[in-house]
């Protein structure tokens, strides 16, 4: 019998045998430092990456572990270059340390003086740093804090950030044993953090500042409101739109201790600085003549923690504006890590390393998120419909392949196959839904929808008044439906992994009678919709989720 499940290549890919009898605790074993980049039925691929071993650097994890592991699990001999690799790629981070000296404020620090050198020598540090203290310090402007630390990572060389944070203004938040019903049918429940909601708290609180991952439907709000507790002092929540900043405040009176009196919105709508206050990106990055106006929010209280909701859509001034931050407590929330734009790197250097990540399928063999089945259904263009898309340019290909036709009656048999579920229409371009909408006889929520009238529509469908609910990309995030079952995708961000992750993850929510979720994307065969449905469907298929590809011919079918 082979010796391990592990191969390790000298490209620094790592190949997992899932059948393997040791598999599991291989998988749990690499799951710190090696980034899984494809997960098919058999074989699952890894890599390490800088990013991904400073990550585990950062969270305990040093050199000598990694390469006992890989060592451990491999099938064959580990080659010798890999783990000199290894050891001096994780021996990179911390070699330079942000602190906090008595006689000079904020310095940085090394252990390897040639690696102090190096790095003052580049231009990009210039501007970033005052007087050298002696050949092993230099003195560190403190509003350049979170600037340096992203050259640095640019550079190769990572700071260990030791500087510490501000307490902040102390304000008591703690949880709330009981929960508060949400609706006039529920009623007040005693409740507990989950295991692994606990574990995820105390490796934030731990660390100082970073990143938790959890999957969508995990409960990142309680793990934010379990950070608060933590800190017990007044917190800036940030949060992707009007609709998520209000879930949070509910979730927050029903959890905590917090009054809606302590808790204030600061929004397109509403402008008020409370002890908590919910802020959403899209305020925070408006700009009246050049200027954002809003960010004095910043700087309005003695903020104890900075948390940062889905974290993975920070817009580049949030980035810039959190380059400033650095005295302050931060937590980024998200259910992928992945950024189509590439800018993890500053996540990492700005907010902070990962300090917690679960895999989808370990919550859902808990019993946490529904059991998920993914079915992508393929039609084939009618020959006018072809004809246009294939003399058409190539900017117009996607929204014709995307919006054709047939894709109506598709959707229309998915929904008679669910009569008894909770269905979400979700698309991209808003004539299409607001035919599909029509047809269906279903209520529409779209970027111009009021919030008033999103809130009533989202209530109404939580609570079964209505079963259809035909949703823009405006749902993909932050939306809180627990009995949703069923979405039917029908156009996306072109091959966006992550918004795919995130409507798939409308559905998560655990099912009252342990219900399959049901996740259908619609796609013309043939054309640029296919290659992209490919491309989004691959942080999911990391996760274990495999696609059923069905003709939509064969929907007349029974689904399983």
């Amino acid at each position: 019998m082979p010796d391990g499940p592990l191969i390790v290549q000298s490209d620094k890919t790592l190949l997992l045998e899932v059948d393997h009898p040791s598999a599991e605790q291989a998988r749990r074993s690499i799951a710190p430092f090696a980034e899984l980049e494809r997960a098919p039925e058999h074989v699952h691929t890894y890599r390490l990456t800088a990013l991904g071993l400073w990550n585990a650097r950062a969270a305990g994890h040093d050199a000598e572990q990694v390469v006992d592991t890989l060592i451990e699990y491999s099938r064959y001999p580990v080659p010798h270059a890999l783990l000199v690799d290894v050891a001096e790629t994780m021996s990179r981070y911390g070699r330079l340390q942000l602190v906090q000296d008595p006689a000079h404020g904020l310095v940085l620090r090394t252990t390897d003086q040639a690696v102090l050198a190096e790095v003052l020598k580049s231009k990009r540090t210039a501007g970033l740093v005052g007087e050298r203290v002696d050949e092993s310090t230099v003195v560190v402007h403190p509003s350049e804090r979170g600037h340096l630390k992203q050259v640095l990572v640019k550079l190769g060389w990572p700071a260990e950030d030791l500087a510490g944070y501000v307490d902040g203004e102390k304000h008591p938040i703690d949880l709330s044993p009981v929960t508060e019903p949400r609706t006039p049918h529920e009623t007040a429940a005693p409740w507990e953090m989950r295991p692994y909601q606990a574990q995820a708290v105390d490796g934030f609180w731990h660390g100082g500042s970073g990143v938790v991952v959890l999957p969508c439907g995990a409960g990142k709000t309680i793990v934010g409101a379990g950070a608060m507790a933590k800190s017990g002092t007044t917190t800036l929540i940030l949060v992707t739109n009007t609709v998520s900043a209000r879930q949070w405040r509910d979730e927050l009176v029903r959890r905590t201790t917090l009054t809606e009196d302590e808790i204030g919105e600061y929004s397109g709508t509403k402008k008020e600085i409370k002890p908590v206050t919910i802020a959403t990106y899209q305020v925070l990055t408006t700009k009246r003549k050049d200027v954002y106006t809003h960010l004095e929010l910043l700087d309005a209280r003695d903020w104890g923690l900075i948390l940062y909701d889905e974290v993975h859509l920070l817009p580049a001034p949030v980035f810039r504006m959190t380059a400033d931050l650095q005295a302050r407590r931060r937590l980024g929330l998200t259910a992928t890590l992945v950024r189509e734009d590439g800018r993890e790197d500053e996540v990492f250097s700005l907010i902070g390393p990962k300090r917690f990540d679960a895999p989808w399928k370990d919550i859902e063999a808990q019993g946490y998120i529904a059991p998920a089945d993914c079915v992508e259904v393929r039609l084939t263009l009618p020959d006018t419909e072809r004809m246009t898309y294939a003399t058409a340019e190539a900017e117009d290909k996607y929204r014709l392949a995307a919006s054709a036709s047939g894709k109506k009656e598709v959707v229309e048999q998915i929904v008679a196959q669910h009569p008894d579920d909770q269905v979400l229409v979700i698309g991209q371009y808003i004539d299409q839904l607001e035919e599909l909408a029509e047809h269906l006889d279903a209520p529409i929520i779209t970027g111009s929808t009021t919030t008033k009238e999103r809130q009533r529509l989202f209530g109404a469908f939580r609570e079964g008044e209505i079963s259809r609910l035909v949703v823009s990309k405006v749902a993909n995030y932050s939306v809180d439906l627990p009995e949703a079952s069923v979405a039917i995708q029908v156009s996306g961000s072109f091959g966006s992994r992550q918004e795919e992750a995130q409507r798939l993850g409308r559905i998560m929510r655990p099912k009252a009678d342990g219900r399959t979720a049901h996740f259908y994307a619609v796609v013309a065969r043939d054309t640029v919709d296919q290659d992209f449905a490919a491309h989004r469907q691959r942080f999911l298929a990391e996760q274990g989720y495999a696609y059923r590809i069905v003709d939509a011919e064969d929907l007349t079918a029974p689904t399983p």
